[in-house]
């Protein structure tokens, strides 16, 4: 390549224009190429979300894709960077004032740096795009296959509905019947409880009674005796009486 040198900033030049000029360039590619990327992933994310929709169309139709265009319009735009880096370095190499050179210098690996990140997020959308495809393609084409039976496995999944529903409703009957069996063994409990509180009382009302009884009797005899006491005092008494009066006379 033919090149030319003149001392100053941004002065060096080559076939390819100035190194201002070829900078200012590469400046606007990072800026076009980093919105191209925006649009990629921004479509990624919206037909990601309606690829569910179109699951039923063909194989071909799914490899169609916007998105193509793009991506390869934002990878020319940073390999034609990744160039201008290759000449911008030729060119301030070239320069003599080492203040100058190093001023260049970081620009020039500023842009080559932008454009290496760029063109590893161009390669991982690519990645993302090429396995999105091919699920779509391998969906495609199980959904083909299956429109030839389709009837048959309708009939299955209607054959698993039918026995789904049968289980949850035997599985509801025996709830109910567990239900209903906790249910009876809690009325017997009750009932037993409410039979001892009964056995309890009633052996409280006996002992009660045996209580009564037993005073009653010591009563029974306690006036007996006393009732012959006093039967024998007043025979007591009168006897006195009459051997005192006889005595007297």
């Amino acid at each position: 390549m033919a090149m030319a040198v003149s001392v100053g900033e941004g002065n060096s030049v080559t076939g390819g224009g100035t190194l201002s000029e070829l900078y200012q360039s590469s400046r606007r590619l990072l800026l076009k190429s980093r919105d191209g990327l925006e649009r990629l992933e921004r479509f990624e994310y919206t037909s990601s979300s309606s690829s569910m929709l179109s699951s039923s169309s063909s194989s071909s139709a799914v490899v169609a894709d916007p998105s193509e265009q793009s991506f390869d319009a934002v990878r020319k735009d940073i390999a034609q960077i990744q160039s201008l880096c290759s000449e911008m370095e030729h060119l301030w190499r070239s320069i003599p004032a080492k203040s100058q050179r190093d001023l260049w210098k970081r620009k020039v690996e500023q842009v080559a740096e932008e454009a290496d990140s760029l063109k590893a997020s161009l390669d991982k959308y690519n990645l993302r795009h090429q396995r999105r495809m091919q699920e779509a393609r391998e969906r495609a084409e199980l959904i083909g296959r299956s429109n030839g039976d389709s009837s048959h496995v309708l009939r299955i999944f209607d054959d698993e509905a039918q026995a789904m529903q049968s289980a949850r409703r035997s599985s509801r009957m025996m709830e109910e019947t567990l239900a209903t069996g906790v249910a009876i063994l809690s009325k017997y409990s009750e009932q037993r409880d409410r039979l001892k509180r009964a056995q309890r009382k009633a052996l409280d009302v006996l002992n009660t009674l045996g209580l009564s009884n037993s005073v009653m009797r010591l009563i029974e005899k306690r006036n007996r005796i006393d009732r012959w006491i006093k039967y024998a005092g007043m025979v007591l008494t009168i006897v006195i009486l009459i051997l005192i009066w006889r005595w007297t006379r």
